[in-house]
């Protein structure tokens, strides 16, 4: 697997799992109707923002996609955050993990102090878990912050990570 810079023509391989995963309900805080112009425009970011892809160096095809930028402007600009999506059809691949670790490794050479994620749906374990296994920690959980559409509301987590670099 391979991870590089999103390129315009990526967007038609990401849209179809993108609109599966949003229009599914689960994981997402995206209004599942959300139509395709405005995900494009949501995922794939502009610089300094950066939005990426893993993909299948044998096949070409694209496994999933992350994007990452800062999580907040001013005086809390030091703080990164970043969005994944995993084509299920790959899921369980290590994807997910190998896209967190190439975006933690894209924060620290950015210079941030730490990562935030605002909104990680609780029954989402897989990626509960995933996030923990790379550092991450709950530092804060809404309660029924989430309408799930099967388990009703879930929590919503708040989980960081220090990176341990300065940025001015």
């Amino acid at each position: 697997m391979m991870i590089r810079e999103a390129v315009a023509q990526d967007w038609d391989a990401v849209w179809p799992f993108f609109h599966q995963i949003v229009a599914a309900g689960e994981t997402y805080t995206y209004p599942r109707d959300l139509d395709e112009e405005r995900a494009r425009s949501m995922w794939m970011l502009q610089p300094p923002s950066r939005t990426v892809v893993a993909v299948d160096e044998a096949s070409g095809a694209v496994l999933g996609t992350a994007k990452m930028n800062p999580n907040h402007m001013g005086g809390a600009s030091h703080i990164a955050s970043a969005s994944f999506m995993v084509d299920p059809a790959h899921a369980g691949r290590g994807v997910g993990r190998a896209l967190g670790e190439y975006v933690l490794g894209w924060a620290r050479a950015e210079g941030y102090r730490a990562m935030q994620f605002n909104a990680v749906v609780e029954s989402n374990t897989r990626a509960v878990a995933l996030w923990k296994s790379l550092g991450f920690e709950i530092v804060g959980t809404l309660p029924e912050g989430y309408l799930h559409p099967t388990l009703g509301y879930v929590g919503l987590h708040i989980m960081y990570q220090r990176l341990q670099a300065d940025r001015p």
